[in-house]
């Protein structure tokens, strides 16, 4: 499996190549996911070691899907992934080929690609055919993916046009226009002119969503999302977690905040006491941090006590009555 930081400089490298592919002399291949699907007017390169008549050209699928090949002849593609074509030609060369190994790679997109990367549904190249809208091309990948920050972020070369939206940000040394969107706001349509038309070679990202952990004496841990808020709290995720139990050591909260660039944490003792009494700030907290609320010593003695001796009422009651009786 390509890793994330591979898939990425692959990506940028594809972006920058742009239409000029369609004319160069060399057969300079895109990376492509193997889960990308064929369609007419696709140009590939296909690779195998042992059959260089294979190797020699591009081919291109046809109107009706189909690619013609030396040796395999004419086969259906349309609809398929890349993978599967993958395996499907080696299955055929075995007829005449000893354990085959077949490799395509995609030479010319069908139309212009965008990209969809990130925590999506189904990440991958999309051919931009026609005029297509950033909530089609959504719907189209299935959305985002539950952990999903709900901010979508788009970018696009400025030889494509700038994005025409107040908040796009013109980078002119990575030659680039980006904006960020809320999904909120393209969902329920608060501002249309948001459902940008997309242009050829955009990239669309959603980042997963940031959080913070809150475990130990509170009604109810987990992972609380930071959202599109600027700042998150102490007293904020307490009360979003329902709140401390009885048993909690309110003046000794520890927050265990990663150090950047290490696997370690830091850790932060935080006096919720006196916040909850309006004596000191509240304590802002960042993405990752874990809040954990230490349970009060005497109350970690009292509370199993109080339990065994709840425990063994019934055997103590009936110990007294014939005490009495005696």
């Amino acid at each position: 499996m390509v890793s994330k930081r591979l898939w990425w400089a692959m990506l940028v490298g594809c972006w920058w190549m742009g239409a000029g592919l369609m004319h160069a002399q060399a057969p300079a291949t895109v990376p492509i996911r193997p889960d990308y699907i064929l369609g007419p007017n696709d140009q590939i390169l296909v690779r195998v070691p042992q059959a260089e008549e294979l190797n020699e050209r591009p081919f291109r699928v046809d109107a009706e899907g189909f690619l013609t090949l030396p040796i395999v002849g004419r086969l259906r593609v349309a609809g398929l992934t890349v993978q599967a074509v993958e395996i499907e030609l080696a299955n055929r060369l075995k007829e005449f080929i000893r354990e085959p190994q077949v490799s395509i790679n995609l030479v010319q997109f069908r139309s212009d690609p965008v990209f969809v990367v990130g925590a999506f549904r189904t990440p991958g190249i999309y051919p931009l055919q026609g005029r297509r809208t950033l909530v089609e091309l959504l719907s189209s990948v299935g959305g985002l993916q539950p952990n999903a920050n709900r901010r979508i972020r788009v970018t696009r070369r400025l030889d494509q046009g700038k994005i025409d939206l107040p908040t796009a940000v013109e980078n002119t040394d990575r030659k680039v226009s980006t904006v960020e969107i809320s999904l909120e706001s393209l969902t329920q349509e608060i501002n249309p002119a948001e459902d940008i038309v997309l242009a050829p070679y955009d990239i669309i990202s959603a980042e997963r969503a940031e959080r913070i952990y809150v475990t130990g004496e509170v009604a109810k841990g987990g992972a609380i999302e930071v959202g599109e808020r600027d700042s998150v709290s102490i007293a904020q995720v307490l009360a979003e977690s329902g709140g401390l139990t009885p048993f909690a050591k309110r003046d000794k909260v520890r927050v265990l905040r990663p150090v950047l660039g290490t696997s370690r944490r830091a850790e932060i003792t935080v006096d919720a006491k006196r916040i909850f009494e309006g004596r000191d700030l509240d304590f802002p907290l960042l993405a990752n941090d874990v809040v954990f609320i230490p349970r009060s010593g005497i109350r970690a003695v009292l509370q199993p006590l109080s339990v065994s001796l709840l425990n063994s009422l019934p055997f103590l009651i009936p110990t007294i009555l014939v005490t009495r009786t005696n």
